[in-house]
């Protein structure tokens, strides 16, 4: 099978599957230039709600396709940074479904989603001390955020890997499941996600990602969708809310 990034759109749940499984995930120069456009194309689908990522089989993403990176190794870096912040700018929930390797590039793809879940065995890492790379700083930054300069500097100094239990304790990820739980939990999780004011996810995901310069256009966005007049009565009646606010008709 050749490298690529293959995606469904089901229930309004997009799944971007990692496919590259002769080298544990691994992404090609390609699939790095793949990954923003066509994140730019789910986030203007509006049948889309949620946004799952990952990999094929039993490991995330191993990083970096080094074959792919002879003559311009320089160039890895500065693509991996472009996708990492086109999926950390995509406008709805997105969560990292992990299983084995993530490592590398991986691990930054995954720092880049809203919510990270783990099969129990996955193992993850931020490797570019092997290969004298200087991590972006955006993306330890980001990091950082996540999982303290502490932690950060430990995965960046020793490119050592950690287990899902270590990765969990550290804030890398939210849960770690069973062997056989993670689709389970995913599917459990994305259907919340859909029961919930996509206006309050919109408005915390800027907020929480350091927009500092949005709170007279959410407040005016939340005064004129309803989705709080709808919570109220959804709650007093015992029921379960239909939220109308999205995306795709807020202007």
């Amino acid at each position: 099978m050749e490298p690529q990034l293959s995606h469904q759109v089901a229930d309004s749940v997009a799944t971007v599957v990692i496919r590259h499984p002769a080298k544990r995930n691994a992404m090609t120069t390609a699939m790095w230039r793949a990954l923003p456009p066509l994140l730019d194309a789910l986030a203007r689908d509006p049948r889309v709600r949620v946004l799952v990522l990952t990999g094929e089989g039993d490991t995330f993403c191993a990083g970096a396709d080094i074959a792919t990176l002879q003559g311009a190794p320089e160039e890895a870096p500065a693509l991996a940074v472009v996708a990492e912040e086109a999926l950390a700018a995509f406008p709805k929930p997105t969560v990292a479904a992990v299983r084995g390797h993530c490592v590398g590039g991986g691990a930054q793809l995954a720092a880049a989603c809203d919510l990270r879940l783990a099969e129990e065995g996955a193992l993850f890492g931020v490797t570019p001390a092997k290969l004298g790379v200087v991590y972006p700083a955006s993306s330890t930054r980001r990091l950082v955020s996540l999982i303290g300069p502490a932690a950060t500097k430990y995965l960046l100094f020793t490119a050592e890997l950690i287990d899902a239990d270590r990765a969990l304790n550290a804030g890398l990820v939210d849960e770690v499941l069973p062997a056989g739980e993670l689709d389970k939990r995913v599917a459990e999780l994305t259907r919340i996600l859909m029961s919930r004011s996509q206006l309050t996810q919109a408005a915390a995901k800027e907020f929480a990602d350091g927009r500092t310069d949005r709170d007279a256009y959410w407040t005016a966005q939340a005064r004129g969708s309803g989705d709080v007049a709808e919570g109220v009565a959804a709650f007093l009646e015992r029921r379960q809310p239909r939220f109308t606010w999205s995306l795709s008709t807020s202007g």
